[in-house]
């Protein structure tokens, strides 16, 4: 390669000081082709490379990152491989080299030039601000490849993240992940920048004026933060928050997590962001766990009691012991129900309350399908005992009977074979009303030691699991090696005479 220096001197003695092609020739030792080429450019000529330069270190996995940069075609578009994620997987396989070399080689790859986004460096106060949006990604859940709605909120100073899933963007769940991200700062930032989600605002005025939900006004009040909505249609109001959605789907969720509730992914979520608090975002001074210890006493104070995060509406009970809400219906305890019921509508579980009391009738998972029954089959256990004629038919026990051990199918059998007129369905129903105030493993483990001691019935099933409640204590021998004055008590023989002295003082 000619450099500067060499091309500078041909040209100089060429204009300058006269000297021939033959001269520089020959002084140089270059071809006439190069000497010409160097006399005829306006400037040095750039090196380009012929050949692929060796890659001792990184050679070796080069076939690792293409098939995860081929991976990026089948996953969601927000949720792709990046430079610094297959970094870590290919260190993970034993790479040891920089994450430059990783980032050079994907660049090229993809061979595509961005051009460099432009931001206003901007500064924050501790404690004052923090950002919230809502990002959507996948996951497989429960052997299903789902979407799940990620609700995130972002402290602007600190840089400290937090991210909760769930099944919808309801307002239930909006309330739900702010209380969840208060109590992982330990306080409430002062100001909370939104977009203008129609969970928190029923109307746009003009300018930066809003008509807000009137939930969403009762939230802040407990609260007392201030909300600040951005210009509609500009998403880079709150980028740090924009960013850390991104983050997240990329750092968190790639590849896909397998999951089989959303209790088992918010617990991985969590530990994320716990795990997160060590790194340092470029251009802060320490880490963000460091920074967040300094803003943590600046936030507000969380109140005394949560917020209940829930929906009220009214429902009426069905023929069929239920309750209907958004198309499902769920069941109510024949035992208890009453014409008119109140349900709770929380982000994850629906409680069914008598309005004349406190205390839930009954509790279901909450689902998000159309026109699901959703039971619980000792809800009408009572009305089985009355009417046993049914138990096969009846839809409640026929889903949970295609999920019980098998131990039950062997107590039933045994019951119907020991009083076929009815009465053993009656016992094994009996048996199954335990599972209302003791655990499933302990009424199993009861089950089957019944069945050992053939006294397969609902009072040997009763006395086996208090058995199992109270276990026997083995008795303890007293080791008296350290005491020997008292080794001998209580084995001296007997010494009938002690009663004649006993006897003749008392004469």
């Amino acid at each position: 390669m000619i450099d500067v220096e060499k091309w500078e001197s041909v040209r100089h003695g060429y204009y300058n000081e006269g000297k021939s092609v033959r001269t520089l020739m020959r002084e140089t030792g270059h071809s006439f082709r190069t000497i010409r080429r160097l006399i005829e450019g306006s400037e040095p000529g750039q090196y380009v490379q012929k050949k692929g330069r060796a890659a001792p270190v990184l050679g070796a996995y080069k076939a690792q990152i293409d098939t995860l940069l081929a991976a990026n075609a089948s996953l969601p578009r927000k949720q792709q491989y990046t430079a610094s994620r297959i970094y870590q997987r290919v260190r993970e396989a034993g790479f040891g080299g920089a994450e430059s070399t990783v980032r050079h080689y994907v660049s090229g790859v993809r061979k595509q030039v961005r051009r460099p986004a432009v931001f206003l460096p901007l500064s924050f106060e501790p404690g004052r601000d923090a950002q919230v949006d809502w990002g959507e990604a996948e996951v497989i859940l429960q052997g299903r490849r789902v979407t799940v709605e990620l609700f995130v909120m972002r402290l602007n100073y600190s840089r400290r993240t937090f991210v909760m899933a769930f099944p919808s963007q309801k307002q239930e769940a909006f309330f739900q992940g702010h209380v969840a991200a208060f109590h992982h700062f330990g306080g409430v930032p002062w100001r909370l920048t939104y977009d203008n989600l129609t969970t928190a605002v029923r109307k746009i005025l003009q300018g930066q004026a809003r008509q807000e939900q009137t939930a969403f006004l009762t939230f802040r009040g407990q609260y007392l933060f201030e909300s600040h909505f951005c210009t509609p249609g500009a998403g880079h109001e709150k980028g740090g928050v924009e960013h850390g959605v991104g983050f997240v789907r990329r750092q968190y969720l790639v590849p896909l997590p397998a999951v089989a509730s959303f209790g088992e992914l918010n617990a991985y979520l969590q530990q994320c962001c716990l795990t997160d608090d060590q790194r340092q975002v470029q251009g802060q001074p320490a880490a963000i766990g460091a920074m967040w210890r300094d803003e943590a006493p600046v936030l507000r104070p969380l109140p005394a009691h949560d917020y209940a995060c829930c929906r009220c509406v009214a429902a009426s009970l069905t023929p069929y012991s239920q309750v209907i809400v958004e198309t499902n219906r769920y069941s109510v305890p024949v035992a208890q129900a009453c014409r008119r019921l109140t349900v709770k509508l929380y982000p994850f579980q629906v409680e069914i309350y008598d309005p004349a009391q406190t205390v839930a009738l009954a509790v279901h998972e909450r689902c998000y399908g159309r026109e699901q029954d959703i039971f619980d089959p000792l809800h009408y256990l009572p009305l089985l005992q009355q009417r046993p004629g049914a138990f096969e038919y009846a839809k409640p026990l026929r889903q949970w009977r295609a999920q019980w051990p098998a131990i039950y199918e062997t107590l039933l059998a045994h019951l119907r074979q020991q009083w076929p007129e009815g009465r053993g369905v009656r016992e094994f129903i009996t048996i199954l009303q335990l599972h209302q105030h003791h655990p499933a493993a302990l009424v199993e483990a009861a089950i089957t030691q019944a069945i050992a001691h053939q006294c397969a019935h609902a009072d040997g099933v009763h006395l086996c699991l208090n058995q199992l409640l109270v276990p026997v204590v083995p008795a303890v021998r007293l080791d008296l090696q350290t005491q020997p004055q008292l080794l001998g008590i209580g084995e001296q023989p007997v010494n009938l005479a002690q009663y004649d002295v006993l006897l003749g003082r008392a004469a």
